[in-house]
């Protein structure tokens, strides 16, 4: 029995994952054709059925889409395909372990396309794009990779493609912004299914270009195989996700798979900031084409077509620097966030904005008025010291943000550091160690300790921590989060710099499987109201 839906538009509804209100059906048969899936059918349902949407989550489906059905560590996603099919699912993508699974558990009315395909994790990001008709071909697609930088990046950009008239999407670890409107992001690349409508939808809500932070696993596990990126940038590559990776090399070619020219994601322009050895090998990457010749940006020694020169710092705390363009020319780049390293975000952006055809001295201006959310954020309610909370959790990124705030303070500095559980554990010695060295008070805490024991997480860290000889301050253990920043806000005095390190803009903690409510911005507030509060009962 033909599909009744298959010669009519679908407008969704629904709430949920971000979805276009309008998409134009594809047959079963075509998707089978553009994947080289095997199509079985099952129960009432032939070839010409129509496919709307597609999802991963079975408690996500609409109906019309296709389920996405994949192997997992833990099970098969194939054993939720009949609660799938009872919310209105069309069609499955699975494996021929997944096609065996079907037999088990649908039921003898159950009514469905199947496709087997043998690895359809590869084929679900084609898949995705073809369902929602390959948004990312109508649109400047700008991805940004790099284990530090990525979201300050992003938001240089977004702001100087805003500040030339574009309407703008962006995707990354903080949140996704669409038209204007944000909304939470679980992950920095979207699976994707997510990700092909939401581009759908921005596409439909009159978006141009769209900023987008792209991460070594997505890169690696096929989450924007099917997105067309016009611009490819990158920040730079220190250790991080070792559990997933197992080694440098191995993170570095995930991330390579954004500018190799035989790569089927590779972006058309390769922008790419040369301060760090990375960085130069990306290049060599990027020009394995002949006709490719990726620009370069450097706030370093290393010659480039984008450099900046020597920082010099403002009584407003806003960071200056001479840039030569690409054409010989010059231009004084403004940096309202601390630290060299922000220089070198910004110059990419400019650089990225150019590339978009935005104009320097407009880009020069938007990146200029820039703060990112969790990122060196000052906590402010009058003391006289200064409270930040910072994203670092990686060891580079905080010896970055613990040598900037040395340069800018006059006074003492706590750290107020842990690590995540289920993550690389070769970088918890590194943290503590960076810490004690780095501070004069190191604040040893949970993070997210996600499934792990908490107290096996802080001695890991602490073992960096009291493993070196010429730390010069004092090392503490306090699991509580909580008590650990009011403990270091209380010890500040006078030019004193509290430093929030690891959740940055996070909004829960999860311990034990379960995310709590808790914001490093919100419990410094707290902290520093309640030392307030304190302080004029005493007097």
């Amino acid at each position: 029995m033909a599909s009744t839906r298959r010669n009519r538009t679908k407008t969704s509804k629904v709430t949920g994952p971000l979805r276009p209100n309008t998409v134009t059906p594809t047959k079963v048969s075509v998707l089978s054709v553009a994947t080289g899936a095997r199509m079985d059918l099952v129960g009432a349902v032939d070839a010409e059925v129509a496919v709307t949407g597609v999802t991963l989550r079975a408690q996500d489906v609409q109906p019309g889409d296709l389920f996405a059905a994949l192997p997992g560590d833990r099970t098969h996603g194939a054993r939720y395909a009949d609660q799938a099919i009872a919310a209105g699912a069309t069609a499955v993508l699975t494996d021929p372990d997944g096609r065996a699974e079907l037999t088990r558990i649908l039921g003898p009315d159950a009514s469905c396309a199947v496709l087997i395909h043998p690895d359809p994790r590869a084929a679900l990001g084609p898949v995705s794009a073809r369902i929602y008709g390959n948004p990312s071909q109508r649109l400047k697609l700008i991805g940004i990779t790099g284990t530090s930088g990525k979201t300050s990046t992003a938001y240089m950009v977004e702001a100087a493609l805003l500040a030339a008239g574009h309407s703008v999407g962006l995707i990354g670890t903080v949140q996704t912004r669409i038209d204007g409107v944000a909304q939470p992001s679980s992950l920095t690349t979207p699976e994707a299914p997510t990700l092909q409508a939401m581009l759908a939808a921005m596409l439909e809500r009159g978006v141009d270009a769209v900023v987008m932070e792209v991460s070594s696993h997505a890169l690696a596990l096929g989450r924007v195989d099917g997105a067309q990126f016009a611009i490819g940038a990158f920040t730079n590559l220190s250790q991080d996700h070792l559990d997933f990776h197992h080694s440098m090399r191995a993170y570095f070619d995930a991330k390579a798979r954004l500018f190799a020219p035989t790569s089927s994601t590779h972006a058309v322009r390769s922008i790419i900031c040369v301060d760090d050895e990375w960085g130069r090998r990306m290049v060599d990457v990027a020009r394995g084409d002949r006709q490719s010749q990726p620009v370069t940006v450097s706030t370093g020694p290393v010659a480039a077509n984008w450099h900046a020169g020597p920082s010099t710092i403002a009584a407003d705390g806003v960071q200056h620097a001479a840039v030569t363009t690409p054409t010989g020319g010059s231009v004084e780049l403004g940096v309202g966030l601390p630290g060299r390293y922000n220089v070198a975000n910004a110059l990419l952006a400019v650089a990225i904005a150019s590339g978009a055809g935005v104009p320097t001295s407009t880009a020069v201006d938007a990146v200029a008025t820039v703060a990112v959310p969790g990122r060196l954020e000052r906590i402010d309610r009058g003391q006289d010291f200064l409270v930040v909370v910072d994203y670092a959790h990686k060891p580079a990124a905080l010896d970055a943000v613990i040598a900037t705030l040395r340069e800018q303070t006059r006074g003492r500095i706590a750290v107020v550091v842990g690590a995540g559980g289920d993550r690389d554990t070769g970088k918890r010695p590194m943290m503590g160690e960076i810490a004690a060295r780095g501070a004069d008070l190191a604040i040893i805490t949970d993070d997210n300790p996600r499934t792990e024991v908490p107290a096996a997480i802080r001695a890991e860290v602490l073992a960096g921590a009291r493993g070196i000889d010429d730390a010069q301050g004092e090392v503490r253990e306090i699991g509580d989060r909580a008590e650990a920043i009011a403990t270091a806000i209380a010890w500040a005095q006078t030019d004193d710099v509290v430093l929030i390190a690891g959740k940055g803009h996070e909004t829960g903690q999860e311990i034990d499987g379960v995310k709590h409510p808790f914001d490093d911005r919100v419990v410094a507030g707290e902290a520093l109201d309640t030392l307030s509060g304190a302080g004029t009962a005493d007097a």
